[in-house]
């Protein structure tokens, strides 16, 4: 029987919990051909709900084709025009012949080419013949919708990990390229394809999107809701029960609080509960289970800490203390940040770190990764 507590790959389906109100606006987006951009830290159902919403489309008679790319590791704009325009190409076509007619067709008087010997060696789709310009990258970028318009089929591209196309030297000039080909798509009406963009380092995104003002009024951005206490809880109690398992409600409860109703953790939390359990679970299986999961994650959160400044540190500390206001005259002195001016500067810096964000009039401080924060406030400072 597959197990009711999956960490390790998105959700959909019996596994998937809450967002209803999310999914009907995610769907209706998609429906109307609109971009969306999704960014929330790791772990917290990005993915799962862009797959719930599709497979519903699908199931409710809806047509279209998705494609899915990663900018994880790109670096350049010319990366990503090969990775996009290959992945575009394979969803419409499955033959070295057909291949090679689509590039022919829609891409020609560019520098891309479908060569066979390439392909052969590497399954590479598009080659170049010379260094890319802005007209190839543009044709490339237009090949979705010329694709689209032309099978009379909507087309859907997600793209994960988006913010990382902003570490290439020719970040900004790229997203402006993708905003013109949005701009000549909309004049023509053409909304048989969509982005959907999916970022999980939240500052970085936020940065694109809302700082910058990159690809404003082209692509609308879901925010995603805090899935309920009670939904997990349900959830779990069943997942358990399928398996001949009791657990109770009030330390599921005091589980959700201390992960902050992170799913990625809670999956995983209750995935090691389930191995180390027979019966009744009770609470000495849920703390081991804690222990397991932190030590997991141990060295991840000593490398955060290792890449910090002893300022930076200090502002952490502050925050883990219960602090909000970090320039007041003793905040300053109880943690020696210097000055008001380096306040500022240290938190840019971890936001640049995507460590904790600032949100609200009140620039409230938040802690992405409920873990680090917990074994930061019972670990790291705690004889501090």
């Amino acid at each position: 029987m597959d197990s009711p507590f999956l960490y390790n790959k998105y959700v959909t389906g019996q596994h998937f919990i809450g967002r209803k109100e999310d999914c009907a606006i995610l769907a209706n987006l998609l429906s109307q051909g609109e971009n969306v951009a999704l960014w929330e830290p790791v772990g917290t159902g990005k993915k799962s709900i862009v797959h719930q919403v599709l497979t519903r489309m699908k199931v409710s008679g809806s047509r279209f084709t998705v494609g899915d790319i990663s900018a994880l590791d790109i670096r350049s704009g010319e990366a990503f025009a090969r990775r996009l325009g290959s992945a575009i190409i394979r969803l419409v076509a499955s033959t070295p012949d057909e291949y090679s007619r689509i590039v022919n067709t829609y891409l020609s008087g560019t520098h891309f080419v479908f060569d066979q010997t390439a392909y052969s060696a590497s399954d590479t789709i598009l080659s170049t013949n010379w260094d890319l310009d802005d007209d190839d990258i543009r044709a490339v970028l237009r090949l979705p919708y010329r694709l689209a318009q032309d099978r009379g089929e909507r087309i859907y591209l997600i793209i994960d990990e988006f913010q990382n196309l902003d570490l290439a030297d020719d970040g900004e000039k790229l997203f402006k390229l993708m905003e013109g080909v949005m701009d000549e798509a909309k004049g023509i009406g053409n909304k048989l394809f969509s982005y959907i963009i999916i970022g999980s380092m939240y500052n970085a995104m936020r940065d694109i999107f809302v700082k910058r003002h990159f690809f404003y009024r082209r692509v609308e951005r879901l925010a995603l809701s805090k899935v309920d206490e009670r939904e997990i809880v349900e959830h779990i109690i069943k997942g358990f029960l399928a398996s001949g398992k009791v657990i109770d409600r009030d330390l599921i409860g005091g589980a959700c609080r201390l992960f902050k109703c992170n799913l990625f953790y809670i999956n995983h939390f209750t995935s090691i509960c389930d191995s180390l359990s027979k019966g009744y679970i009770m609470e000495p299986v849920l703390l081991e289970a804690l222990d397991t999961i932190i030590s997991i994650n141990r060295g991840r959160f000593v490398a955060a800490m290792h890449d910090l400044t002893t300022f930076q540190v200090s502002l952490l500390k502050a925050i883990i203390d219960g602090y909000t206001k970090f320039s007041t005259a003793e905040v300053i002195r109880k943690y020696s940040l210097n000055s008001s001016a380096n306040v500022r500067r240290l938190k840019d810096a971890l936001m640049k770190k995507e460590i904790l964000t600032f949100e609200g009039d009140d620039e409230r401080p938040v802690i992405f990764d409920p873990l680090f924060e917990y074994w930061l406030k019972n670990y790291y400072f705690k004889n501090q």
